[in-house]
């Protein structure tokens, strides 16, 4: 259990680098065209961030950074393990608030993935805090 932990844990990082230094990095102006190049999917899941400011998706972008960086580093240097748990907690808040923000705006078709990578967040925080931490 504790390496599918790891690897669910270092997948949900991946998406959380990916996402975050997409928003902290990429201009809210170049954000369409870039999310036009990469397809119909990308513009879909994308079409949110036309509602928030360029503050608040910076804000966002750091908020998934450090989600990336809580989620393995603490673990993998062994210097305070119990950030990885709380650093899923806060990923499992982070994609409660992405759905409600996708069932305010009806945004149906693409929770799926939202909803999934919740569930995934809430695994690594449940077998963390639980049974397969570190600490134990």
């Amino acid at each position: 259990m504790n390496l599918a932990l790891w690897i669910v844990a270092g997948l949900l990082a991946v998406v959380f680098l990916v996402s975050g230094s997409t928003k902290l990095f990429v201009p809210k102006e170049n954000l369409d065209g870039l999310l036009q190049r990469l397809g119909p999917a990308a513009q879909a899941t994308g079409e949110w961030a036309r509602d928030f400011s360029p503050g608040a998706l910076k804000t966002i972008g750091v908020l998934e950074l450090l989600g990336a960086v809580g989620l393995i580093l603490p673990a993998a240097l062994d210097i305070a393990p119990v950030l990885v748990p709380l650093a899923a907690s806060g990923a499992v808040l982070l994609f409660a608030g992405a759905v409600i923000m996708r069932l305010r705006r009806g945004e149906r078709a693409t929770i799926m993935l939202d909803l999934v990578y919740l569930a995934i967040a809430a695994f690594v925080a449940t077998g963390r805090f639980g049974p397969w931490s570190f600490t134990g």
